[in-house]
């Protein structure tokens, strides 16, 4: 893969386009109680497409996601659950990801829980993604430096390989150009092996990546990114477009690369096209 690592694309979004309603706040763990075949169909598409890391559906398969459900209780065993399909559908030699997101809502900031909270809910999902068999952990759509740290000390503490992300946020405003470096020595500092700017828009990716590649990384921590399809005010790229924006990334030091909320298997397509053979 010319040094690539080819993550996968959504599971939310794409869900969604194939027809079904995921309401707040269980998101895409819908998918893993009432439709598991569909699930499975799309990671066996981003399989196709060429994904190297998959991501199971655990964004929101947590205690907090789900305490006014039916499911309140069985957090646990919809995340094993999820992992379980994500290892079914991946492709061979293919590396399962468990998600930890923010408890809260990713856009939402302000909502992060006190820091007893943020440990304790995080080390449990952590440690129960590990047991059901995940590769590697990926926090991912951290809205904050607290909870960015907080995660990514609760993945790192299970011996798994850790990755973790940050979102800019809609507008590119939740973290400035030293924020963002911040958050990058956090990520290392807490047991990260790769810093990732993920759901996003694509041009403030590149602006983030950029600015990172102009200053000294932490020794050894790999760089990545997976925006979502928006560019500018709302038009959408086509995967050729999302591709040709990666290039960027790739020039910045990037070597971890997927796509994110509006994408879907042919971004990932293209992707594999223009890094690999």
């Amino acid at each position: 893969m010319s040094g690539v690592i080819l993550l996968d694309g959504p599971v939310g979004t794409e869900l969604e386009r194939r027809g079904l309603p995921l309401p707040a706040p269980v998101w895409s763990a819908q998918a893993v109680i009432e439709r598991p075949d569909l699930l499975t169909a799309i990671h066996g598409d981003y399989a196709a497409a060429g994904a190297q890391v998959h991501t199971a559906a655990t964004f929101r398969t947590t205690a907090r996601a789900l305490r006014d459900t039916p499911w309140a209780g069985r957090w646990e065993e919809l995340a094993a659950r999820a992992v379980a399909l994500c290892r079914a559908a991946a492709a061979p030699g293919g590396r399962v990801a468990g998600s930890l997101a923010p408890l809260e809502d990713c856009f939402s900031p302000q909502l992060t829980p006190d820091d007893a909270a943020l440990a304790r809910e995080h080390a449990a999902l952590a440690d129960a993604l590990s047991r059901a068999g995940c590769d590697l952990l990926l926090v991912e759509t951290m809205p904050t430096l607290r909870e960015l740290r907080a995660a990514t000390r609760a993945a790192a503490a299970t011996g798994l390989p850790t990755w973790a992300a940050v979102t800019l946020g809609p507008a590119g405003g939740f973290f400035d150009a030293t924020e963002l470096r911040a958050a990058r020595t956090a990520a290392a500092d807490e047991g990260a092996q790769a810093f990732l700017v993920n759901c996003s828009r694509v041009e403030d990716v590149t602006e983030a990546l950029e600015g990172l590649a102009r200053s000294r990384s932490p020794a050894g921590l790999h760089l990545g990114a997976y925006a979502n399809a928006l560019f500018g005010e709302g038009r959408g790229g086509t995967p050729e477009e999302y591709a040709l924006a990666a290039e960027r990334w790739r020039a910045s030091g990037a070597d971890i690369l997927g796509s994110c909320c509006g994408t879907g298997p042919a971004h990932v397509a293209a992707l594999k096209a223009r890094f690999g053979g």
